[in-house]
């Protein structure tokens, strides 16, 4: 069975930052992909940005130069570090990852969520 377990969410100032991880376990041989989404009331999820497993990231527009993706591939985590938060930026924030299984399944897995809330 593949896990993945999210923190660091909360409440937060306008201008603060949070650092959300997501650390996975299980039966995993290689983790690809690794992601963060978010949805917030009355929305769509929506992809914020990825990682490859050679690093290469992407991000949508509005937390591009505020955001920052990163992962630990030992500690098969990631990590989303915001900053200059805005209220709009107020939403359930899933981990989502691309994982081969040791028995040669391929899977996409899901978080349970992490709330971030930006308020004063």
């Amino acid at each position: 069975q593949v896990q993945l377990v999210e923190s660091g969410g909360g409440l937060v100032q306008p201008g603060g930052s949070l650092r959300l991880s997501c650390a996975a376990s299980g039966s995993i041989l290689i983790t690809y992909n690794m992601a963060w989404y978010r949805q917030a009331p009355g929305k769509q999820r929506e992809l914020v940005a990825v990682i490859t497993g050679g690093g290469l990231t992407n991000y949508i527009d509005s937390v591009k130069g505020r955001f920052t993706i990163s992962r630990d591939n030992a500690k098969m985590t990631v990590y989303l570090h915001t900053n200059s938060l805005k209220p709009e930026d107020t939403a359930v924030y899933y981990c989502n990852a691309d994982i081969e299984t040791l028995d040669y399944r391929r899977l996409e897995v899901w978080g349970q969520g992490t709330l971030v809330t930006v308020s004063s």
